[in-house]
C-alpha cells in the first residue's frame, strides 16, 4: 500500500484531503474530535519530514455557495491546539487568496482551506476545479475514508494531477488494512451483527456477507421485515413492504450457504414512539397491533451476547433499538458490551458505521474493541464488495 511512509516531505508542499465533517454545536463548537485526532498523525508526519500541509475538507451540506454556520474557520483554534502550531486559514479554497498564502508556506506551516463543498464544482467532480487545488501543492495525499465512495473533485479528481506523487494517510491506510482483515482473512467464527432502521441500505451487505461469515444477527428496525417474511405479526413496527420478497431470499440464502442467521424471537414493544411511551416485552412475531417494537428484548440479548461470546471475528453494523432513547437502549449496549467482553478475550472486532460508532462511544467501550471505523458509506460500500472511487485514485 502507498502510504506516507514512503516519502520524506522535507521542503514539500503536501495537500491533504482530511475528513473534518464534525458535529457543531449553535455556538460553532466542535462537540465530537474524533475525525479531528484521527488525522492529527498523518499531519505531523509531514510536519515533522520538514514539510508543509495544506488541508481541505468539507462541511455539512451547503446548498448555495458559502454558508456561515459551514465555514471551517471554527475548526481553527481546536486544529492548532491539537497540533500545536499555528494554522493559517484561507477565506476560499481556490483562486488568489490560497494561491498567494500556499507560495508564502515555509516549512512546518499548516494552512487550512475554507470548506471545499462552497462551491458546486466540488461534488461534481470537476476537472479545472480539481486542477486549481492541485496547483498549491508538489504531492497529494487522501487521509478522508468517510469520502472514499465519492467521485469528489478533491477526492478522486486531483489524483490524476499527481501521476507518481499521491499517496494513503494513515487513517485511510488503516481503515482499509482492518477491513480487508475482516473481509479477506477472518479468525473462525467470524460473525457479523447488523442493526439499524431499514434493510434498504444493507441489502448487498448481507448478500456479500454471506459468503464470508459464519453467524449472521439481524437487530434493529429492519427485524421486522424479516419476521414478517416469515409469517410474523408485527403489529405498527417499521416495515418495507417492498423488500419482504427480498428479506425471505436472504434467509434461504443463509440456509443454503450453511450460515446461521439469527433474527430476534423477542422484542421491547411500545405504543408510541417516545421515551415515556408504555412498555413491555412480546414474542417478536406476535406484536399487537397499535404496538411497534423499539428494541430486541431479552432473550435475544441472551442468545445473542452466547453467540457473540463464542466469536474470533466480529463485524458490527447498526444498533439494535432505539438507543437515543434510554427505555430502548438495552439491547444496543448489550451488544456493545459483550463485543468489548470479546474483544477483551482475543476476539477482532471492526465497528463501523455512524449510529454504531455513537453507541460505542457512549458507553464508553472504544478503548476496548479492535478498530472503529470513521468512514460509515464508504465502509458499508467496501464491504458490499464496491470499488471506492477514492482508494482506486491512489493505486492506479
Amino acid at each position: 500500500m502507498k502510504t506516507i511512509d514512503n516519502l520524506n516531505f522535507n521542503g514539500l508542499r503536501a495537500i491533504i484531503r482530511v475528513d473534518f465533517n464534525v458535529p457543531l454545536d449553535e455556538h460553532q463548537n466542535i462537540t465530537d474530535f474524533t475525525r479531528i485526532d484521527a488525522t492529527i498523525p498523518t499531519i505531523k508526519k509531514i510536519l515533522n519530514d520538514g514539510g508543509m500541509a495544506i488541508l481541505m475538507s468539507h462541511l455539512g451540506r451547503p446548498k448555495e455557495g458559502p454558508e456561515e454556520k459551514y465555514s471551517l474557520k471554527y475548526l481553527v483554534p481546536a486544529l492548532s491546539e491539537r497540533l500545536g502550531c499555528e494554522v493559517k486559514f484561507s477565506n476560499d479554497c481556490i483562486g488568489e487568496e490560497p494561491r498567494r498564502m500556499a507560495a508564502a508556506m515555509k516549512n512546518g506551516d499548516v494552512l487550512l482551506l475554507e470548506n471545499l463543498r462552497f462551491h458546486k464544482e466540488e461534488t461534481r467532480g470537476n476537472r479545472n476545479f480539481a486542477g486549481e487545488l492541485a496547483a498549491l501543492a508538489d504531492v497529494y495525499v487522501n487521509d478522508a475514508f468517510g469520502t472514499a465512495h465519492r467521485s469528489h473533485a478533491s477526492t478522486t479528481i486531483i489524483a490524476g494531477f499527481f501521476p507518481t506523487d499521491k499517496y494513503f494517510g494513515y487513517v485511510m491506510a488503516n481503515e482499509l488494512t482492518h477491513i480487508n482483515n475482516v473481509l479477506k482473512d477472518p479468525k473462525r467464527p467470524f460473525t457479523a451483527i447488523l442493526g439499524g432502521a431499514k434493510v434498504s441500505g444493507k441489502i448487498e451487505i448481507i448478500k456479500n456477507l454471506l459468503d464470508k461469515v459464519d453467524n449472521l444477527i439481524i437487530g434493529g428496525g429492519m427485524m421486522f421485515t424479516f419476521i414478517k417474511a416469515q409469517g410474523g405479526h408485527t403489529g405498527n413496527s417499521l416495515i418495507e413492504e417492498d423488500l419482504i420478497e427480498t428479506a425471505r431470499q436472504a434467509v434461504a440464502d443463509a440456509k443454503e450457504k450453511g450460515v446461521q442467521l439469527f433474527i430476534p424471537t423477542d422484542a421491547i414493544i411500545a405504543d408510541k414512539f417516545e421515551n415515556d411511551a408504555n412498555y413491555k416485552t412480546a414474542p417478536a412475531d406476535q406484536i399487537p397491533d397499535g404496538w411497534m417494537g423499539l428494541d430486541i428484548g431479552p432473550e435475544s440479548c441472551q442468545h445473542f451476547a452466547e453467540i457473540i461470546g463464542k466469536s474470533k471475528t466480529i463485524l458490527w453494523n447498526g444498533p439494535m433499538g432505539v438507543f437515543e432513547m434510554e427505555n430502548f437502549a438495552k439491547g444496543t449496549r448489550l451488544i456493545a458490551e459483550k463485543v468489548a467482553e470479546a474483544t477483551d478475550k482475543g476476539a477482532y472486532s471492526l465497528i463501523g458505521g455512524g449510529d454504531s460508532v455513537a453507541a460505542i462511544n457512549k458507553y464508553g467501550l472504544t478503548d476496548r474493541v479492535s478498530y472503529v471505523s470513521t468512514g460509515g458509506g464508504a465502509m458499508l460500500e467496501y464491504i458490499e464488495g464496491k470499488e471506492l472511487p477514492g482508494v482506486k485514485a491512489i493505486e492506479e
